[in-house]
């Protein structure tokens, strides 16, 4: 097989292996597409809260609250996290706005060096900024959820029906 052809038949694979084989175990299993879509969205806008290193446990929290699935929760927030990482500093710098805070330079270098300078100080203003982070997010999240639902659900539907008509001609 040219490198190509295999190239795009391992992606195919990956991306079969860790989304689309949960989804359709889940729809097998009897969960209905509304709340696999529910799960999907909630995952993904909790996958984007901007403070690292606590989405999986507001994940888990919130989905334990809301009683979503929690394999589908936390696989959405995990294809998120190459999103995460950017929207930190959108929200950050949206909360910014909402606050009229003057925006501050994110450059590695200098943070680094006014950690290094005030621990204690370094750690106020940026936990204020996180705050700001924070809002931004609690303000956009809530359609943010409403609009992924939206979208996956009529897919989500969609591949539902293809699921139960393929077990129909199984039969």
């Amino acid at each position: 097989m040219p490198m190509d052809e295999m190239t795009i038949h391992d992606r195919s694979t990956w991306w079969r292996r860790l989304f689309v084989a949960p989804l359709v175990d889940q729809l097998t299993r009897g969960i209905s597409p509304r709340q696999i879509s529910w799960a999907i969205a909630v995952g993904a806008v909790l996958g984007v809260f901007p403070v690292m290193g606590t989405t999986t446990v507001l994940c888990l929290f919130v989905g334990w609250i809301f009683h979503l699935n929690q394999p589908l929760l936390q696989m959405s927030k995990v294809l998120v996290y190459p999103v995460h990482l950017s929207m930190i500093l959108v929200f950050i710098h949206v909360g910014d706005r909402l606050y009229g805070v003057a925006p501050i330079s994110y450059s590695l270098r200098e943070l680094l060096n006014r950690f290094w300078i005030d621990p204690l100080q370094f750690g106020i203003d940026f936990g204020v900024r996180a705050l700001h982070g924070v809002s931004a997010w609690i303000l956009i999240a809530p359609f943010a959820v409403l609009i992924i639902q939206w979208i996956t659900l009529p897919i989500l539907n969609r591949f539902s029906l293809v699921i139960s008509k393929s077990k129909e001609a199984a039969n």
